[in-house]
């Protein structure tokens, strides 16, 4: 074959690729195109995901058999033990899969990332960027070498929010909160009066927040919940729905579901949103620091106009189906998206076996 004649099959090819992103793109909604940060590329890589998508487990020791204490944790490593993503041939790999407990010591975890380097050849061709494991609060820094290669270079998969410095941006992904309650989907938003500006779910252990709390709980404006309830309804009453940035997140999915548009108050950049590769949270949620207090979080919002307010409604409806987990999992739910993240990085290290005969 001439090289003309590649050229010309070359620019064919990607022509028609041009056509068909073009074509998925213009049949997407407009929600989905805000909602999104490609849609045209999630919906036609999902599929592809799904057919292909190959992940080898290393067996953990006994001793590390990973026991997990989140619902997202648990449902994840369920699941995903369960699935058609798991593979016994590690030559066919795309990722390779770290189990250990969580409460495994330093030592223990530079001791078995020493025998699967000692015992299998993926990790010393990548330096462990090809692995991915599960920690919840995420694992810190290490002088030992093993320790430092799983933090640097491996994906890690912790829960929102994350500690911070246990959370590498672009890297590490984090799992959507759990939900208190079964969320019907999709709940389109209600056109309802609100009562309140905002509503909050109180926790008292927020003592760094405490000055921004006592100012919140003073302002008539707001619905701050200091005792169990049924915060659904208290959601339903409110316009924003608060949170504090490293608290408790359980009714974060809820609120987006039912169309509150949520609040995240954190004084410093948030790195660690679930499904972040994925997402457009611009198009979905407001982050505000306590540096201007309570006064200053309400001239924010205030200058949020109403058909600003009912699109970011939409869009976190559009993606609130992204953030629940079910016990069996459905197309493009939680499980299935933190899979697409690890999907996308795939291509850390690519590998062909002659390399290493």
């Amino acid at each position: 074959m001439s090289f003309t004649t590649q050229l010309s099959l070359i620019v064919l090819l990607c022509f028609s690729l041009l056509t068909l992103i073009r074509s998925e793109s213009s049949s997407l909604s407009g929600r989905e195109k805000s909602t999104y940060l490609s849609p045209a590329i999630l919906f036609a890589n999902y599929d592809k995901m799904i057919a292909e998508f190959k992940i080898y487990v290393y067996a953990a020791p006994k001793a590390l058999s990973p026991t997990f204490t989140s619902s997202p944790e648990s449902m994840f490593y369920s699941n995903l033990i369960r699935s058609e993503f798991v593979t016994r041939n590690a030559e066919e790999a795309h990722l390779f899969f770290v189990p250990f407990a969580p409460d495994t010591s330093t030592r223990a975890l530079a001791r078995l990332v020493r025998e699967i380097r000692q015992s299998f050849p993926y990790w010393n061709r990548s330096l462990g960027a090809d692995h991915f494991f599960i920690s919840r609060a995420g694992i810190d820094y290490s002088s030992d070498r093993n320790v430092l290669e799983l933090k640097k270079n491996s994906v890690q998969i912790s829960c929102f929010p994350t500690k911070s410095g246990n959370f590498v941006p672009h890297k590490d992904i984090t799992f959507p909160p759990p939900v208190d309650s079964p969320i019907e989907l999709p709940h389109a938003p209600e056109n309802r009066t609100t009562t309140f500006l905002g509503y909050m779910k109180l926790n008292k252990d927020d003592k760094s927040t405490w000055n921004f709390i006592d100012e919140l709980v003073d302002d008539q404006d707001f619905l701050i919940e200091s005792e169990p309830s049924d915060h659904k309804s208290n959601i339903n009453t409110s316009k924003y729905c608060i949170f504090l940035y490293n608290s408790d997140m359980n009714c974060f999915v809820e609120a987006i579901a039912q169309g509150c548009v949520p609040v995240i108050i954190a004084d410093r950049p948030i790195q660690d949103l679930p499904l972040m590769d994925v997402i457009r949270w611009s198009e979905i949620a407001v982050v505000i620091s306590t540096r201007g207090g309570v006064k200053g979080m309400k001239l924010v919002l205030s200058e949020i106009s109403e058909d600003r307010l009912e699109k970011m409604k939409e869009s976190a409806v559009v993606a609130s189906k992204n953030l629940v987990w079910n016990a069996a999992p459905e197309p493009y739910d939680a499980f299935y998206m933190v899979m697409y993240q690890l999907w996308l990085r795939r291509h850390t290290i690519r590998y062909t076996r002659r390399e290493f005969v």
